[in-house]
């Protein structure tokens, strides 16, 4: 299994292009909830190609994208190399490299089950402002709301390479419980994507259980893809519907 830093490495196009943002409700909520005001400093632990930084650089005063994939750091780099507030690091959700109580709120999106939960609990609270809040956020994409979204979840099942091993949803409420040491608050926002065939398949390969497009697998599994997509498309689309989940609390 590639290290967790690593598995995007060969992906950041189409993670750029394909992957899902978040709903404006989220950043509306870590306002109202978690501290994100405008002279808030902010840590995106995991922060990739910058999708959820984007959104928070606006109502923060600064926001250190923490990011250890060389490729997907460089992407958001160039995406956000206007924005005076944005800050890059080169480090892990277990070795930051902020200093001590430096950041009031910390964020993970679609990151936080590949951290090492016990050195990452450890880092956060070192960094942390005192009364600082973590939010942990997920586009928790629904399984079988619709017969395409049954027949994807299938076919991740029977042909990504580890899927169930590095699936998020491994990350249960009792992980998350122990993990803050209290009951976490968890809100809910509907979030959705449309895409053309190639845009569908560009979403398949962001994922880090897809086969590399050098991989002979990875030829059958866009040929099933691609009879997935005929058999569900309506207009020449396909709907991608997601849960976006934050679980979010102050760290104790």
């Amino acid at each position: 299994m590639l290290s967790p830093t690593q598995r995007f490495s060969n992906r950041v196009d189409n993670y750029l292009r394909y992957r899902p943002s978040y709903p404006r409700e989220v950043i509306d909520l870590l306002c109202a909830e978690c501290g994100l005001t405008s002279t808030a400093v902010v840590a995106d632990i995991g922060s990739g190609t910058g999708k959820l930084t984007e959104l928070l650089l606006p109502c923060a005063s600064r926001v250190y994208g923490v990011e250890p994939n060389l490729e997907m750091r460089e992407a958001g780099e160039q995406l956000l190399k206007f924005c005076a507030n944005f800050s890059s690091l080169a480090g892990t959700a277990e070795a930051t490299t902020l200093p001590d109580r430096s950041v009031d709120l910390i964020v993970a999106g679609q990151a936080f089950h590949w951290f090492d939960r016990p050195r990452c609990r450890t880092e956060f609270l070192r960094i942390l402002k005192p009364g600082g809040a973590v939010a942990l956020i997920w586009n928790d994409r629904q399984l079988d709301s619709t017969p395409f979204l049954a027949a994807y979840e299938t076919l991740l099942r029977g042909l990504g390479t580890d899927y169930e091993q590095v699936n998020h949803r491994n990350v249960d409420t009792a992980t998350l419980r122990e993990f803050f040491q209290t009951e976490p608050h968890l809100k809910s926002f509907p979030y959705a994507q449309r895409f053309t065939f190639d845009g569908l398949q560009g979403r398949l390969l962001s994922s880090s259980y897809a086969p590399a497009e050098v991989d002979p697998n990875c030829d059958v599994m866009l040929g099933k893809l691609r009879r997935i997509f005929d058999a569900h498309q309506e207009g020449g689309q396909v709907a991608f519907l997601y849960d976006t989940l934050v679980y979010y609390a102050r760290l104790i």
